[in-house]
């Protein structure tokens, strides 16, 4: 028997000894083989694409990399779209970015490429994102590390359009024990030259305008964010941006003719500053292991503008009826914000996760508007255009988001977003409104991975869009004392309705279906509104003149005063097909995508609400109507070559070309650019050399016909050629964690600034 029990422990014994050494073998093969890392993919309602496994992360800017990541696109250099069409929104590590527009794309400009971890595109955005319309999210994901130290980034560029743009920014981080912070400072200097050629009129009237704006600009920008570290569970956190843009001597030149006869020479001087700061407050607390945490944040936001200009008009002919005329005006804008908001986020053992929070706005702008006119040899108030304008808007919002995973191919994301509204604007001693309304905006996104090669979701949202504040302000911009921009404080909100759906294969192609249907539609651009004023004739010094028979002497001028208004409805449906993929062991990578679109705009503009005749006169508008069918179909070729086997030498030629597209306002003529870079990377150093818009081809040409051949048309040629130069210095530990970034309690007012 014990022989037996003793052969038998051998035999298994050999068993054991040859089945350990088929797994070895096993184990072997398997680490032998090269996993490659998606990088484009489908994750919920968002498409991922990770940034450090792609072979172009290296040696450039968080923008350029935006530039390149699919389903985002940049024409000019200066904003991001998504799909080619919704302006998008910028978040890092979930956290709404605390700045304006133009400071957030210079910080993306000056931030390394390194930093990031991934970028998320969120075409249709859930409840829990304070966003407005269409607009889509960005959610830039930095890379993560315990390590303390410090690192940082110096950045000097040279940039030539028609005048030359120095620029220059430097960035800071640190982190010890628990402590940790950033800092950043830009500086630069720009001057904006734009052509212009305005022409508009009926069968029976034409007034033609040539001229140039130079824009002088001075930029300083800068913020701060300290976050402490209570304990493992809790964090403090506080952060401050500022900027602030001086335009002095801003000259606007237009000659203008009227039915092929020289009339008169329009000069406008304009001298404008703008002051902005915010201050935020934040506190998380994790409440368990899973993941739950309770966030709360309070919010200050003072943004201040003040513009004065001196607008003239010379004659340039023998008319009596064609006279000096000159006017002084001043529109400041004061605008203060207080903001807080909780959000709370709970998250269960069954892979469910819920998030509900409220927030609250509170925004108060004072818009104290002056002219004077020329009369008598002296500047006496126009009462006409002089407003001091009181706006006060209050917002209640909750919101609730359920997200759960129904099985191992779906699952699904379901919420709402609940807003009251309370605002009342009060133009002193003339006129005022009171608005209150309240929104349920229901969202749904389902996701379906069909397999390891599919991927199928659809998305449901809606929205609002509320006018910006400096639209609500009743002051005019002058081109012409005929010819105006006018802003219109009786501007309703629109509300969105957005679809989607979108499909992947293999995480490189895919495809993306979309219909959106807007209510109480406004112009995304300002409507020419044509007209006359009929009103009492003035001689050189303002005074009104008689006839023989002691009766007024009335006189009639034609007017183009263009407005952002309410005008009725409108319907788009969106297919973009894209690709992005890398060849030929990453030497050439390509994100390439094709937008169809069709859209119907449909409505009238009959009266304009802002329309303040002076006494004994009388104002006749021609009706502007919407009705506008279009195609459109927009390319996009981004192309990076790898020119050397040490990935120190990259090649950039992209190409954007988009076809004539019809809107409100008129139809935008065809566009296109071509893009070229080289980059060099040295050690810490990234040299780049790029031009933008090669052959100066992405300027706007609108041209605008209505019904019964009254017309508007508007050549605006901003040089859009430019050549730039930069050097990008990062030094200290680059794998140092950055400070949490932290959301901003009134992140939904700064775009409305």
């Amino acid at each position: 028997m014990k022989t037996q029990i003793l052969i038998a422990a051998l035999f298994f014994s050999g068993l054991v000894t040859a089945q350990q050494k088929k797994d070895s073998l096993k184990v072997n093969s398997i680490e032998a083989v090269n996993i490659k890392k998606q990088v484009f993919k489908k994750q919920g309602d968002r498409l991922v694409y990770d940034v450090a496994s792609s072979p172009i992360a290296k040696g450039t800017n968080t923008f350029n990399l935006l530039k390149q990541t699919p389903m985002i696109s940049s024409i000019d250099g200066k904003t991001l779209k998504i799909l080619g069409k919704s302006d998008a929104v910028i978040y890092i590590n979930n956290k709404k970015t605390n700045m304006d527009a133009e400071a957030l794309i210079e910080m993306l400009k000056a931030t390394p490429s390194e930093d990031i971890q991934k970028i998320e595109v969120i075409t249709v955005p859930g409840s829990e994102f304070q966003v407005e319309s269409t607009e889509g999210v960005i959610n830039i994901v930095m890379k993560k590390s315990k390590n303390n130290g410090y690192n940082g980034t110096l950045k000097m560029q040279n940039e030539q359009a028609y005048y030359n743009n120095p620029n220059a920014g430097a960035s800071f981080n640190f982190r010890q024990g628990k402590w940790s912070g950033n800092s950043n400072f830009r500086t630069g200097s720009w001057t904006e030259r734009q052509k212009y050629t305005l022409s508009n009129g009926d069968p029976t009237f034409r007034n033609e305008s040539y001229g140039y704006n130079d824009d002088p600009n001075m930029t300083y920008a800068g913020g701060f964010n300290i976050d402490y570290e209570i304990s493992k569970k809790q964090s403090l956190g506080f952060s401050y941006n500022m900027r602030y843009n001086k335009s002095f001597n801003s000259i606007l030149d237009i000659t203008n003719w009227q039915n092929g006869v020289l009339t008169n020479n329009t000069i406008n001087h304009e001298d404008a500053q703008t002051r902005n700061h915010s201050f935020n407050l934040n506190y998380e607390i994790k409440t368990d292991s899973l993941g739950s945490k309770l966030t709360s944040n309070v919010s200050y936001l003072w943004f201040n503008r003040d513009k004065v200009s001196f607008n003239e008009s010379f004659p340039l002919n023998n008319d009596p009826n064609n006279r000096y005329s000159a006017l002084h005006q001043s529109v400041p804008q004061i605008i203060n914000n207080y903001a807080a908001n909780i959000d709370y986020l709970k998250k269960t053992a069954k892979g469910e996760t819920w998030l509900m929070g409220v927030s609250y706005n509170r925004t108060n702008t004072d818009n104290d508007t002056k002219q004077d006119k020329y009369q008598n040899g002296d500047f006496v108030e126009d009462p006409a255009q002089t407003n001091h304008f009181i706006y006060k808007e209050n917002i209640l919002g909750i919101y609730l988001n359920y997200e759960r995973k129904l099985s191992e191919k779906l699952s699904g994301k379901i919420g709402a977003r609940y807003e009251m509204t309370r605002s009342t604007g009060d133009i002193l001693n003339k006129t005022g409104f009171e608005r209150n309304y309240n929104n349920l905006l229901p969202y749904l996104n389902l996701n379906y991975a069909v397999n390891d090669n599919h991927n199928l979701s659809y998305t449901f949202s809606s929205r609002i869009r509320r006018p910006r504040f400096w639209e609500l302000n009743p002051s005019r911009t002058y081109f012409t004392p005929t010819n105006y921009t006018q802003n219109n404080p009786f501007i309703l909100a629109s509300k969105f309705y957005n679809q989607e759906l979108n499909y992947m294969y293999k995480n490189a192609f895919y495809a993306n279906l979309s219909f959106n249907i807007v209510e109480d539609a406004s112009a995304s651009d300002l409507l020419p509104l044509q007209g006359k004023v009929t009103g009492p004739d003035t001689d050189e010094n303002g005074n009104i003149r008689y006839d023989d028979n002691g009766n007024i002497i009335m006189k009639t001028t034609k007017f183009l005063r263009y407005i952002r208004t309410n005008y009725g409805k409108n319907r788009e449906l969106a297919l973009t097909l894209g690709m992005n993929k890398s060849w030929f062991k990453d030497i050439w990578t390509t994100n390439y995508s094709v937008n169809l679109r069709y859209v119907k705009y449909s409505g009238a503009v009959l009266e304009d609400p802002t329309s303040q005749p002076a006494p004994l006169e009388t104002e006749e508008l021609e009706p502007y109507i919407v009705d506008v069918k279009n195609y459109n179909m927009s390319v996009t070729l981004n192309n990076i070559v790898r020119l050397s086997s040490k990935k120190d030498w990259y090649l950039g030629v992209n190409y954007y070309f988009s076809s004539k597209d019809a809107m409100e306002g008129g139809a935008i003529g065809v566009r296109q650019s071509v893009d070229l870079s080289l980059k060099k990377i040295i050690g810490d150093w990234t040299l780049v050399a790029e031009v933008n818009d090669l052959f100066n081809q992405s300027f706007y040409r609108v041209r605008g016909v209505q019904p019964k051949g009254v017309y508007n048309n508007i050549t605006n040629f901003n040089y859009p050629r430019l050549i730039s130069i930069g050097a990008t210095y990062n030094f200290g530990n680059q794998k140092l964690k950055k400070a949490r970034e932290m959301k901003s309690a009134n992140d939904a007012v700064k775009s409305r600034t």
